[in-house]
């Protein structure tokens, strides 16, 4: 399956990969996705990474919480754009753009690292 994705990814019109889904950063999907995305950076360095995630960002890079693996900061690390929060059925826009409600947040993960602080992702 990996070999087949990577495959898609190759026509010049495909800008990138989303990651979503059940839940990308469950402690035991890291571990699978970790080396798949190394493959698609590897393949495809100018290709976009997007992963969704119920878990806050915070969360994410915080030791000790459920979702903070050994390999939690090489994905992240990976990502381009991180849409981070559990979609809210009371505070549903369908208005918003690649997200469903107010409380997610599209952060610029590479703006992100670079200023060591969250920055919004904003085309």
């Amino acid at each position: 399956t990996e070999d087949r994705i990577i495959e898609m990814l190759k026509p010049d019109y495909i800008t990138g990969l989303t990651v979503l889904g059940g839940e990308p950063f469950e402690p035991e999907n890291q571990i699978v996705l970790v080396p798949f995305l190394k493959r698609v950076k590897e393949s495809y360095p100018d290709k976009t990474i997007w992963s969704f995630s119920g878990f806050v960002l915070e969360d994410l890079m915080r030791e000790g919480t459920h979702c903070h693996t050994e390999v939690t900061m090489d994905m992240l690390n990976m990502i381009d754009v991180l849409i981070d929060g559990r979609f809210e059925q009371e505070l549903k826009n369908i208005q918003l753009r690649f997200r469903g409600s107010e409380n997610q947040r599209l952060i610029d993960m590479n703006k992100t690292r670079k200023e060591g602080k969250v920055v919004l992702w904003d085309e």
